[in-house]
C-alpha cells in the first residue's frame, strides 16, 4: 500500500491550484530547493573544480541512471542520464541502423512524439536517398513491420491522447521480422509499470521532467540491453563516453557497457535536483500507483462526460489501452484551458483542438479530481472562455 497523502505532502503545490499537467511538466519536491542549494553553495562555491572527485560530481549520472531502473523494470547498470531526450533519441537510432547495415527503413507512426520524427529523418536524410522514414497509423504498425525494417521506434503512450501501445506484442513482432526495437518512455516512466527485461527491447528513451518531476530541462535518460552494450558504436562519440577521458586520445575508444552513451559534460545542478526528486519514488509499489491512476482517470472521465457533452473524449476509453492522462477534443479547448487555468486548475492544450489532463497519484486525489470536474463544467457550461483575455497565446501552449 501506498500513503499517497504522505507522498502528496512531499511537494509543493501552490495555494488554491489543482495540477493536472504533471504529464508536461512535474510539479517541484520541497526538499528539491536545499539539494540544489547544497550543490551550489556547499560543493560549486566551496570545491570549485575539486568537486569533480570530491562531490563524485562525474558519477552522478549513472547513479541517477541506477534509481530510474527499478521504475522501468532494467537491469542494473542499463540506464545512463545526460544530455536530452533528442540527443537520446538520435544515439538510440543510429546504433540501432549499425546494427542492421543491410537494412534502411525505420518505422514510426503518427502518434509519435514529433522530436523522435525530426531526429530520425535528420539522420536518414543525411545518410543517403536510400534511407526511408516510415510512418504509418498506429493501428497499422503491427502489419508495417517487415524484412525491410532496421528498426521499430515507437512511442509507449502517445502524447496526445494516452493511447497506449502493447510494448510486449510489438517488440516481438519487430524480433520476428529481425528489426530493433526502441521505445520512447517520456509518458510511461514514472506513471506505470514497464518492464524492458520481460519485453527484450534493445533500447529506451526517456525524459525526466514529467512524471518523475526533475524539474524544467531535466536530463534524459537512456537503456541499452545487457547483451549488446559493450558492442554499440556511438556515433556521438563524446568525451565523456570514452573509456579514459582524461587521457586525452585523439582517438575515440569506447567506455564499457552503458558508460559509452554519455556525450558531454553533464549538467551536476539540474542532475542532483533529479535525484532528490527521485527519492519519493523509493519502495513505491508501481501496481498500487497505476491502479490508483486508473481509478482518478476513470472518475474524471465520467464525471466530464456525465456534465460536459460539448467535449469528446479521444483516449481509448479502456484502461488497459491508456496511459496516466486524459485528452478531450473542443472546438474552443485553447481557450478553455487558458480559462480553467485561472481558476486554479490547470491542464494543458496539444493543437489544433485537444485539452489533456494528467492524473498522478503522488499528489493528485479524488478530491481534487471532483474540483476539477465542476470548475471545468462551469468554464464550459457558461462559456466563460469566450472572455478576450483567455484567447491571446504565448509562446508555449
Amino acid at each position: 500500500m501506498i500513503d499517497f497523502s504522505q507522498t502528496k505532502s512531499q511537494f509543493h503545490l501552490p495555494e488554491g491550484v489543482i495540477y493536472l499537467d504533471g504529464n508536461s511538466l512535474g510539479p517541484m519536491p520541497k526538499t528539491a530547493v536545499d539539494r540544489a542549494r547544497e550543490v551550489m553553495a556547499g560543493e560549486w562555491a566551496e570545491l570549485l573544480i575539486r568537486g569533480w572527485n570530491k562531490a563524485d560530481w562525474f558519477n552522478l549520472p549513472g547513479k541517477v541512471g541506477r534509481r530510474i531502473e527499478p521504475l522501468i523494470g532494467a537491469a542494473p547498470g542499463t540506464v545512463m542520464t545526460g544530455d536530452t531526450l533528442s540527443i537520446k533519441v538520435f544515439q538510440a537510432v543510429s546504433a540501432a541502423l549499425q546494427m542492421r547495415p543491410d537494412r534502411k527503413v525505420v518505422l514510426s507512426d503518427t502518434g509519435n512524439f514529433p522530436t523522435d520524427l525530426y531526429m530520425a529523418n535528420g539522420l536518414l536524410d543525411r545518410l543517403g536517398p536510400e534511407y526511408e522514414l516510415r510512418v504509418v497509423a498506429p493501428e497499422q504498425v503491427a502489419d508495417a513491420i517487415d524484412k525491410d525494417v532496421a528498426a521499430v521506434m515507437l512511442t509507449h503512450v502517445d502524447y496526445r491522447t494516452g493511447r497506449m501501445h502493447d510494448m510486449m506484442d510489438l517488440t516481438k513482432r519487430s524480433h520476428d521480422a529481425g528489426a530493433v526495437s526502441i521505445w520512447d518512455l517520456a509518458h510511461s516512466a514514472g506513471a506505470l509499470p514497464v518492464d524492458m527485461e520481460a519485453c527484450g527491447a534493445e533500447f529506451a528513451t526517456g525524459c525526466t521532467y514529467k512524471y518523475l518531476n526533475g524539474g524544467p530541462g531535466a536530463p534524459a535518460f537512456i537503456y541499452a540491453r545487457p547483451d549488446i552494450a559493450d558492442s554499440i558504436e556511438p556515433i556521438l562519440a563524446g568525451w565523456m563516453g570514452h573509456a579514459a577521458p582524461f587521457d586525452f586520445d585523439l582517438d575515440y575508444r569506447p567506455q564499457i557497457g552503458i558508460e559509452r552513451m554519455r556525450v558531454g559534460t553533464p549538467p551536476i545542478i539540474q542532475l542532483a535536483i533529479l535525484d532528490e526528486a527521485l527519492r519519493v519514488w523509493e519502495g513505491l509499489d508501481l501496481q498500487a500507483l497505476r491502479e490508483r491512476s486508473v481509478a482518478l482517470c476513470e472518475q474524471f472521465i465520467e464525471g466530464i462526460e456525465a456534465r460536459c457533452p460539448q467535449l469528446d473524449l479521444i483516449s481509448p476509453r479502456s484502461a488497459d489501452k491508456r496511459g496516466s492522462q486524459v485528452a478531450f477534443a473542443f472546438e474552443h479547448g485553447f481557450a478553455a484551458m487558458q480559462a480553467l487555468a485561472a481558476r486554479g486548475v490547470i491542464g494543458d492544450f496539444r493543437a489544433p483542438d485537444v485539452m489533456r489532463f494528467g492524473f498522478t497519484p503522488l499528489y493528485i486525489d479524488s478530491d481534487d479530481v471532483a474540483q476539477a470536474i465542476d470548475v471545468i463544467a462551469d468554464v464550459v457550461t457558461t462559456k466563460a472562455y469566450s472572455a478576450p483575455e483567455f484567447q491571446v497565446r504565448g509562446s508555449v501552449t
